[in-house]
């Protein structure tokens, strides 16, 4: 399930991209289809693993465009592993809100791209986050949960304030705002609950085989109650 537009964030052969706070690698893996030549970095390190693991079997696989390459790197968002201006594009899916100081995290982002580089960044959207931290105090005060909720046009001043010029943005996956709420509404970790459940199985359902009545109805609702938004930025030249 990706976050990030590809057809608007464009990804060719043999670019260093890094996706930073990559968690599972959703962003990652598709970056190596389209053969990129990835730097997946997070703090987890059996999310690494388990990352890592799925690039030695997609190469087993075969397949891949010319200059395609991956691996993964441990490393602390706010001191990237890199030398400056390292990077041709930057993803930073869901991970912003998990920074307090999120404004070093984007110095670095901004640090480690090159000038005229692309950066794309999602975090959840106010309305649908708002909401599920009125339902739920166990919903984000975990650790590692999320320690703020963004409106559109803080993030963008803070990421300009980091030297970005912010091109547009979009939002994404609204038929999973709902599904949180419900978990939020009757208990984040009642996965077993009937009505949570269900809704999972529609979830599933619509990852798996995009049907186009779950497909369209995503894309209308986006604009009102998408879960996540999405930042498309570059790096003066």
């Amino acid at each position: 399930m990706l976050t990030v537009d590809f057809d608007r964030f464009d990804v060719r052969p043999g670019e260093r991209v890094l996706d930073m706070g990559c968690g599972a690698g959703r962003h990652a893996f598709e970056l190596y289809r389209r053969g990129a030549d990835v730097v997946a970095l997070d703090q987890n390190v059996k999310d690494l693993a388990d990352v890592a693991t799925m690039f030695e079997a997609m190469a087993a696989e075969g397949g891949l465009p010319v200059g395609a390459a991956a691996r993964t790197v441990e490393g602390d968002a706010l001191a990237l592993p890199f030398d400056a201006e390292e990077f041709d594009k930057v993803i930073a899916a869901e991970i912003l809100e998990h920074i307090r100081d999120d404004e070093q995290a984007m110095r670095e982002l901004f640090r480690v791209l090159r000038p005229g580089g692309a950066l794309a960044v999602t975090v959840p959207r106010w309305l649908s986050e708002r909401i599920n931290w009125a339902l739920s105090d166990a919903y984000h005060e975990v650790e590692g949960g999320h320690v703020r909720i963004y409106k559109e046009d803080e993030l963008a001043a803070k990421l300009e304030g980091a030297g970005f010029v912010v091109d547009g943005h979009s939002f994404a996956h609204a038929l999973h705002s709902p599904y949180w709420w419900l978990k939020c509404a009757v208990g984040v970790d009642k996965d077993t609950h009937p009505l949570v459940s269900a809704y999972h199985r529609l979830l599933v359902w619509d990852i798996m085989k995009a049907p186009a009545v779950t497909r369209g109805a995503d894309r209308l609702l986006n604009p009102v109650i998408g879960k996540s938004v999405v930042l498309y930025c570059h790096k003066p030249a």
